[in-house]
């Protein structure tokens, strides 16, 4: 299991996204949705460390599976 300090990248996938809003309730300060269409907006690819346990949390919350993260480290 990978501790939620480790670097991590996230990417989105819009065509994906249903606009649930999961990600935005869990950690707004990594994501939002936009105002027409609801979906996924990527605020930060590489969050904070204190932001990466919730950024975790909000990628197995998506009900689309459009969000996707990538650790950074070897």
């Amino acid at each position: 299991m990978s501790d939620p300090q480790d670097p991590l990248r996230l990417g989105v996938d819009r065509a994906r996204c249903v606009g649930a809003g999961m990600c935005a309730l869990t950690t707004p300060e990594v994501f939002d949705q936009d105002d027409e269409e609801g979906l996924v907006v990527l605020l930060r690819p590489a969050p904070d460390p204190e932001q990466r346990a919730a950024a975790r949390l909000a990628v197995g919350l998506c009900p689309a599976g459009a969000i996707a993260l990538e650790s950074t480290d070897s």
